[in-house]
């Protein structure tokens, strides 16, 4: 995808040589304040190893802006994901996460401007009738980013491990 920023691409993680760079953002501080993933390589492997099962609802991502990776990305249909315990999931409803890695790649709007051409080509698709997200009420970066890219906050929920944000963006 073309983008302001540069070309950007998503490609499904590769534990086998993703994993020290993944490890490495969720132990930065101010990634795993919201990740809760800190800590040797294979507790971040414990998490995204489930999501790489022919079984799984879920695809992580590795995201890259001009050939750098950049961004780790979770993709998972809403709908058979614990969330729709707490909202009306719709069988269309696809959930997204994000996280940009290097420092150098927050606070600039690069997060907004990804998750908006994302999104755009997202409900392009046939069967994506609406995205959801639930980013930590905490985290103003990513509540902004997610207000920027056209996700409305529609409610607070209360879940296991943080207080969120629902957000939505239809077509």
């Amino acid at each position: 995808m073309r983008t302001a920023v540069g070309e950007f691409e998503l490609r499904e993680v590769e534990l086998a040589t993703d994993l020290p760079l993944l490890a490495e953002w969720m132990n930065d501080p101010a990634v795993a304040a919201y990740w809760d993933l800190a800590g040797p390589p294979e507790t971040t492997e414990r998490h995204i190893a489930p999501q790489l099962g022919p079984d799984s609802h879920s695809c992580p991502l590795l995201g890259l802006l001009d050939g750098t990776p950049m961004s780790y990305w979770e993709l998972y249909r809403a709908d058979v994901d614990r969330l729709a315990g707490y909202y009306p999931a719709g069988q269309g409803d696809l959930g997204l996460h994000l996280l940009l890695g290097p420092p150098g790649h927050r606070g600039r709007g690069i997060g907004a401007l990804l998750l908006t051409a994302l999104a755009d080509r997202l409900l392009a698709e046939p069967g994506c009738d609406r995205l959801v997200a639930e980013p930590d009420l905490r985290n103003t970066p990513s509540l902004r980013a997610f207000r920027r890219a056209g996700f409305d906050p529609v409610a607070e929920l209360e879940l296991p491990e943080k207080r969120a944000a629902l957000m939505l963006r239809q077509q």
